[in-house]
């Protein structure tokens, strides 16, 4: 996986997952993966060690790796969004389709 699928991935887990983190790993995780802070920075802006901020970042994404493992609230997410479009793709009843829109809203 390169840097970028693994932004990709950890932004898509903390969707899911952001509120069972704590408050500085999620400052944290946004500093890193969101703003594209380096560790450096990170480090200066919390009063912390570089490799302390290292830390938090792969404590936390393991975590988020953890919850995922066990709740699988993304794959069963992108199951859903995978039939969805398969059913979308093989239907041409209005009511259908209008009724999956409304299904897409809210998962």
């Amino acid at each position: 996986m390169d840097a970028l699928e693994k932004q990709l991935m950890i932004n898509d887990l903390l969707y899911f997952y952001e509120s069972l983190l704590t408050s500085k790993q999620l400052k944290i995780l946004h500093y890193y993966y969101s703003e594209n802070y380096t560790l450096k920075e990170i480090a200066q802006l919390e009063n912390i060690s570089r490799n302390a901020v290292h830390d938090h970042i792969q404590n936390a994404v393991q975590k988020l790796e953890h919850f995922e493992e066990k709740l699988q609230l993304k794959s069963k997410q992108e199951k859903r969004d995978e039939l969805i479009q398969k059913i979308l793709h093989k239907t041409d009843d209005e009511r259908i389709i209008k009724l999956i829109k409304q299904l897409e809203k809210v998962a």
